[in-house]
C-alpha cells in the first residue's frame, strides 16, 4: 500500500505501509504532554462511523463505538469500499476473495465492539472514491438523514448536531487517497444536514511526527478508553487478520499494518479531530497564519520530488494547460513566486526573456538551480514581505497563494499588481481541494484575484481538482482580438 493523497499537487507526500514509520514512544509522550481536551459526547444519540475500507472504523474509532454502544447509544456504520485492493499482487488471493474475507472480518469486529450495529457496505471501488465521490455524497447522506430523523428530539450538546447526531468519517489530511476523499465528503454531508462531525487519523501516526506542521493538534480531542472498551478494541482489530497478519509466505501475502502501526490502536485513548463547530463561520473563526519556513524546510527534508512533479501525468497535465493559459508567444520579465523544484520554471524560462524565481526554502531553490542553471535568476524570499525588485510582464503563482494567512495573501495579491506592467498577465493555478493545515483554499486564492477592480479575468479553466485564472489589468481583451482576428 503506497498511498497519496488526491495524487496530485495537493501538497502531499507519497508515504509506505512497509516503512518503519514514527514510534509510539514517541507519540505517547507528546500526547501526554499536549494535555488534549476531552471530547465531549455525553449528549450524542446516534452515531455514524464512515469508513473508507473495513478496518478503518475498527483503527480510528472502535473505541468511541464501543463507548458509546455501551451507553445504548444507536450505531450505524458506512463502509465505502470493500478493501479489495489491499493486496494487489497477491498469488492466494483474487480481488473477490478479498472481499468476502473482509467483509466477514468487518462482521466480526462490530460484532465485538457494537453488537447489533446497521451496517451499510457501499461496495465502491478500492482507490476511487475520489471518482466516485456523488455515490458517496448521496448514500451518506441518505444515513444520516434517516439517523437525524430518528435521533431523539432537541438533543444538541457536545460534538453532536442537529438531533445528537454524530458522524465520526476518516480525517481529510490523512494522505491516503481513499480517506481524504472520505473525509471531503463527510464534512460536506455534515455541515449541509447540521450533523456533528470528528475527524479520525488512521495513517497520520505513520507518516507525521509530533513536530509535523501537519499535525492539526489545536483541534485534536481525546477520548479515554475504559478497560472493556480496549479489550473490545483489540478484539475487533484481531478479527482483521488479512491486515494485520500475512496471508501467506508468498511474496504479496505481506501484513499490510506492522507492529509499529498497530502500536498506535493499543493507546488508552482515542484521538481525534474536531471540526469547526457548526454555529462558527469561517469569517467568525480566527484568521489562520501563513505557513512559516520551517513548515518547507521540513517537507523537503530527504525528499527529491515531494510533490510528484517529475512522475505524476496529473503535474505534467496541468503545467501543460498552464503553459498554453499564456495569451503572448514571449514575455519580457517574468516572476515565479513559489517556484519549488523548478520543474515548471525550466519550461516558463523557454517563454521569458529574463525570468525570477523565488521561493521560501533553500532546499528547492538547490534543485532548481541544478534543473535551469542560468536561465533564470532564483532568490530566496519570504514573500510578501520580501519581494524582488523591478517590474514583471507576467507573473505565475502556481500552487502557492493556500499558504498564505488572509492578510499576507491580500498584501501578495497587492504586491503582484504593484510590480506588474501594463501589459502584463497574471496566471494563477491552484488545487481545489481542501488540505487541512493551509490557511486557505485555492477557491479562496482566486476569489481573492477576482476581487480586484485593477485585474480583469482573460480566461479561466475549471476542473474539479484545480482552477486555473489569467488575470490582465482591464479591459481585457481576446487573444483573437488582439490578432485582428475577431
Amino acid at each position: 500500500m503506497v498511498n497519496e493523497a488526491g495524487g496530485a499537487s495537493d501538497g502531499r507526500a507519497v508515504f509506505d505501509h512497509r516503512d518503519a514509520g514514527t514510534s509510539e514512544a514517541l507519540w505517547a509522550s507528546a500526547l501526554h504532554d499536549a494535555a488534549l481536551p476531552a471530547l465531549d459526547v455525553e449528549d450524542v444519540t446516534h452515531l455514524v462511523v464512515l469508513a473508507a475500507h473495513p478496518d478503518d472504523e475498527t483503527l480510528g474509532a472502535a473505541g468511541l463505538v464501543a463507548h458509546l454502544s455501551r451507553r445504548g447509544v444507536k450505531v450505524t456504520v458506512v463502509v465505502a469500499t470493500d478493501g479489495d485492493a489491499s493486496h494487489p499482487g497477491s498469488p492466494t488471493h483474487t480481488p473477490a476473495d478479498l472481499v468476502r474475507v473482509r467483509r466477514a472480518e468487518l462482521l466480526r469486529a462490530l460484532g465485538t465492539v457494537a453488537p447489533g450495529a446497521a451496517v451499510h457496505l457501499l461496495a465502491l471501488p478500492d482507490g476511487g472514491l475520489r471518482e466516485n465521490a456523488h455515490r458517496l455524497r448521496d448514500a451518506l447522506g441518505a444515513v444520516l438523514d434517516s439517523a437525524r430523523d430518528s435521533a431523539r428530539d432537541g438533543a444538541v450538546g457536545g460534538v453532536g448536531g442537529v438531533g445528537g447526531v454524530l458522524l465520526a468519517a476518516p480525517w481529510s489530511g490523512d494522505r491516503h487517497r481513499d480517506h481524504r476523499a472520505a473525509g471531503e465528503v463527510a464534512r460536506e454531508v455534515a455541515a449541509s444536514r447540521g450533523v456533528g462531525l470528528v475527524e479520525y487519523p488512521v495513517w497520520m501516526w505513520h507518516w507525521a511526527a509530533p513536530d509535523d506542521a501537519a499535525v492539526p493538534w489545536d483541534r485534536l480531542a481525546h477520548l479515554d478508553l475504559g478497560g472493556p472498551e480496549r479489550a473490545a478494541k483489540a478484539a475487533a482489530l484481531g478479527e482483521h487478520a488479512s491486515q494485520t497478519a500475512p496471508l501467506s509466505s508468498a511474496p504479496g501475502d505481506e501484513a499490510m499494518l506492522g507492529p509499529e502501526m498497530l502500536r498506535h490502536f493499543d493507546r488508552p485513548v482515542e484521538v481525534f479531530v474536531v471540526a469547526q463547530t457548526q454555529t462558527q463561520t469561517r469569517a467568525q473563526a480566527p484568521d489562520r497564519a501563513t505557513l512559516p519556513q520551517s513548515f518547507f524546510d521540513d517537507f523537503y527534508t530527504g525528499r527529491s520530488d515531494p510533490w510528484g512533479f517529475e512522475t505524476r501525468w496529473y503535474e505534467e497535465r496541468k503545467r501543460a494547460v498552464t503553459l498554453a493559459s499564456l495569451p503572448r508567444p514571449r514575455f519580457g520579465s517574468g516572476l515565479e513566486v513559489g517556484c519549488s523544484t523548478g520543474v515548471l520554471t525550466a519550461e516558463l524560462a523557454e517563454r521569458c526573456d529574463t525570468l525570477v524565481a523565488v521561493d521560501i526554502a533553500a532546499a528547492p531553490l538547490e534543485a532548481a538551480r541544478a534543473r535551469v542553471g542560468d536561465r533564470a535568476t532564483f532568490l530566496q524570499l519570504a514573500t510578501p514581505h520580501e519581494w524582488p525588485p523591478g517590474s514583471f510582464d507576467l507573473v505565475v503563482l502556481s500552487e502557492v497563494g493556500y499558504y498564505y494567512g488572509p492578510a499576507d495573501l491580500a498584501a501578495l495579491i497587492d504586491r503582484v499588481v504593484a510590480s506588474l506592467t501594463p501589459d502584463g498577465v497574471v496566471v494563477a493555478c491552484h488545487w481545489r481541494h481542501p488540505v487541512a493545515e493551509y490557511p486557505a483554499s485555492g477557491d479562496t486564492v482566486h476569489a481573492a484575484l477576482e476581487s480586484r477592480t485593477d485585474l480583469a479575468r482573460l480566461a479561466r479553466h475549471v476542473e474539479e481538482d484545480f482552477l486555473l485564472d489569467v488575470l490582465v489589468r482591464p479591459p481585457a481583451v481576446s487573444v483573437a482580438t488582439r490578432a485582428g482576428l475577431a
